[in-house]
């Protein structure tokens, strides 16, 4: 397998331009994520033609190339072969041809920012959500444990480690993806949690920044502050960084940054990522409170196709939020995991379907992929952007499980694995909500897999393999 990874690696670099036109290179769960001098030189077809590439897409400013659940091991092998150190090539982003502005560009920008941001976090906030499942199941749920116990205290903490000092988390990750010193987000993340500053607002007590009136608020378990607030303090650090002398820097760059992102901090951003995340909660939830049901239904049917392009990165944010406000997300992150289980179930009535031998074993694959290790890309481009039948069946699937849980009022408690434990995300809830979660769940899969197994293959492509 090794041997097979370094030769994906050579060939993918190879076909984008090799080392040379690689500015950047990182990975999420299944892709590697490059941006690239000069886009136009890999073609398409080419890359996607290599063995052991999924699919090419092209989105947030970034040539993705999907490999599957092997793609550490060939982000390894990249890196060595084209020399790349600390996730990133020796040259900068601005070593490359400058893109004109546009509409479609800064989007680009935004969802490539929010990506590279979100990604990291993910084994941190899938550990702080098996500590809450840990003690909602084993305390709330099943009485085996008391809430008071030392164990369940534990757990709690475990779980707040994480939300609540969400935007320490986030200020590192935004400062690597915006390529600044990470170490500087985590002191602009935690500038909004310093105890005596959110005393000021528990007091209600005046407060200004340079004479300027600022609002003191509780900015624990946010999002959207601290994702605001950095592109400034990154624009400010680069400033400096340019324009002090080498003898300075050290001590200059990082103090006059703070020194005057924090008005920018205190009296704007920050309160307007608040205002902008508690308008979005109470959105969502009179949303859901109203016409929820079909919204639920309506991203379990378009999620996956989300994934592909990267928005669903957007409404992650908007989950994350509302978990981490209220305890609960009853739209965003609850109808993304029925389109998760759909991808299952696609995946399932494609193996059941297929006659031909290692197309077959493929689909096997792509199943346990789906099941145990919540990957679900494999299935989504193998199996269904391959034979394009299984696509309508997944949306169908998911759009039911869904609707199900709209109408039922599942709420998600947790935003943690995305593989067969994710159905423990609805125990919080309480009984009558993890069983409804669960069947839910079960009309997701079944509904896709039938329809699959009955209508997305023609007899020739069942003996065959061709699409």
């Amino acid at each position: 397998m090794a041997d097979k990874n370094q030769q994906i690696a050579k060939d993918v670099m190879a076909a984008v331009g090799g080392s040379e036109n690689i500015i950047s290179v990182t990975h999420c769960a299944t892709r590697l994520r490059m941006s690239l001098k000069d886009e136009s030189i890999p073609k398409d077809e080419e890359v996607q033609n290599i063995d052991g590439v999924l699919k090419v897409i092209r989105s947030g400013g970034q040539y993705q190339v999907v490999i599957g659940q092997n793609v550490p091991k060939v982000y390894a092998a990249l890196c060595s072969e084209g020399g790349f150190e600390n996730q990133v090539s020796s040259e900068k982003p601005e070593d490359g041809p400058k893109e004109k502005m546009t509409a479609k560009r800064l989007g680009s920008i935004i969802l490539n920012y929010l990506s590279g941001s979100m990604t990291p976090m993910i084994p941190a906030m899938i550990t702080a959500a098996m500590f809450k499942t840990l003690y909602v199941l084993l305390g709330d749920t099943m009485g085996l444990i008391s809430n008071t116990g030392n164990f369940y205290v534990m757990c709690d903490f475990m779980y707040d480690t994480f939300f609540y000092f969400l935007p320490i988390f986030l200020g590192f990750t935004t400062a690597k993806k915006l390529d600044i010193n990470p170490v500087m987000g985590i002191f602009v993340g935690a500038s909004l949690l310093v105890p005596d500053f959110m005393q000021l607002a528990v007091d209600g007590a005046a407060f200004s920044v340079y004479g300027i009136p600022a609002r003191a608020a509780d900015y624990s378990q946010t999002v959207l502050p601290i994702v605001l607030i950095m592109p400034v303090f990154a624009v400010l650090y680069k400033f400096f960084q340019k324009h002090l002398p080498d003898t300075l820097s050290t001590l200059f760059v990082p103090f006059l940054s703070m020194l005057v992102v924090l008005p920018f901090e205190y009296c704007l951003l920050a309160p307007i990522g608040g205002v902008l995340g508690d308008y979005v909660g109470n959105g969502i939830l009179a949303l859901g409170s109203s016409v929820g049901f079909i919204a639920v239904a309506i991203i379990g049917a378009t999620w996956s196709f989300l994934v592909m392009t990267g928005m669903h990165h957007v409404l992650i944010v908007f989950g994350i939020s509302m978990i981490a406000q209220n305890g609960v997300d009853t739209l965003v992150l609850t109808g993304g995991s029925y389109a998760t289980w759909a991808g299952f179930g696609m995946a399932l009535g494609a193996f059941l379907a297929m006659k031909h031998k290692d197309e077959k074993s493929l689909f096997f694959g792509y199943m346990i992929s789906n099941f145990f290790g919540g990957i679900g890309e494999p299935t989504l481009y193998g199996v269904g952007f391959k034979y394009k039948k299984p696509l309508l069946a997944m949306a169908i699937g998911g759009f039911c499980g869904g609707l199900y849980a709209g109408i039922t009022h599942v709420g998600t408690y947790v935003m943690g694995a995305t593989n067969f434990l994710s159905l423990l995300q609805y125990a919080g809830g309480g009984t009558a909500n993890l069983v409804n979660g669960i069947i839910g769940v079960v009309i997701s899969v079944v509904v896709t897999a039938t329809l699959t197994y009955l209508f997305a293959f023609t007899k020739e492509q069942k003996e065959t393999g061709k699409a």
